[in-house]
């Protein structure tokens, strides 16, 4: 796309483009988006007021109104980290629409050595290839996630190799695992029953994986998913309304995760 289409696509105004639909089966909103918004933002306050709270992206300087951000992470190695362009503002404006707090329109976009890096609660990274990361890197990330801090992976199929290896060069002693049904993460905003399957790949079920750090989760893996694909325009990929949805909800309970779990 040209610098004055991509300009023009980012200046116009954003539609809503995954609506939620009345009911959803097997799946079941906790409680009313107002009720769960304000439990939401005095949890967020309540962390921007405790020196000890993750980095809840300046608490999302919740005391004045600022917006919910989170970023994208520009990683080395080969990788396109760019994948999915439209699904991370869709992402954010799906989140404000649903639980009523204030989000950013836009992602930001980090690197593991930038001093931006502990602004966000949430950083996302996907691709397609590879992820080649040096050791001061690695003790970047390492004290971005003890800080408080959440990684966001989402295999955008051909990732899993890089990715798992990249785990074990992180924490060695605190292997991926498999996510149950019960995890805290399926059940932030929405009650959904596991990580949904949104694009096919090889044809592997979906799975949500984890690294716990103290008894926290650090990282999320959602493999042989896609979400990113299901946030993506609906002309993108062209997947049904129902995926959509689905990858919506998913997505709004990372984020909600995130902001408000110990």
């Amino acid at each position: 796309m040209s610098a004055g289409r991509e300009a023009a696509r980012r200046a116009a105004p954003r539609p809503a483009r995954l609506r939620a639909p009345a009911s959803w089966p097997g799946l079941r909103v906790r409680a009313p988006a107002g009720r769960r918004a304000a439990v939401a933002l005095a949890t967020i306050v309540a962390c921007a007021l405790c020196p000890f709270a993750r980095p809840v992206a300046a608490a999302a300087a919740a005391a004045g109104g600022a917006e919910i951000q989170v970023a994208r992470l520009r990683y080395p190695g080969g990788g396109d980290w760019y994948a999915n362009p439209s699904s991370l503002p869709n992402w954010l404006e799906q989140f404000a629409a649903r639980t009523g707090l204030p989000a950013a329109r836009e992602e930001a976009v980090v690197a593991l050595d930038s001093e931006d890096l502990h602004r966000y609660p949430l950083i996302y990274l996907t691709g397609h290839g590879r992820i080649a990361l040096a050791e001061p890197e690695l003790a970047a990330l390492r004290r971005y996630l003890e800080a408080g801090g959440l990684l966001w992976a989402d295999d955008n199929y051909g990732l899993d190799a890089s990715f798992r290896e990249l785990m074990t060069r992180l924490y060695p002693d605190a292997p991926l695992r498999p996510l149950g049904s019960d995890a805290p993460i399926y059940h932030a905003f929405y009650d959904l029953p596991g990580l949904p399957k949104i694009h096919e790949h090889d044809g592997e079920p979906a799975q949500g994986f984890g690294v716990y750090r103290g008894g926290r989760l650090v990282v999320f893996y959602s493999f042989s998913s896609d979400i990113g694909d299901g946030l993506e325009d609906p002309e993108v990929h062209g997947d049904p309304p129902a995926l959509r949805e689905a990858a919506a909800r998913m997505a709004v309970n990372v984020l909600m995760y995130a902001l408000t779990s110990p």
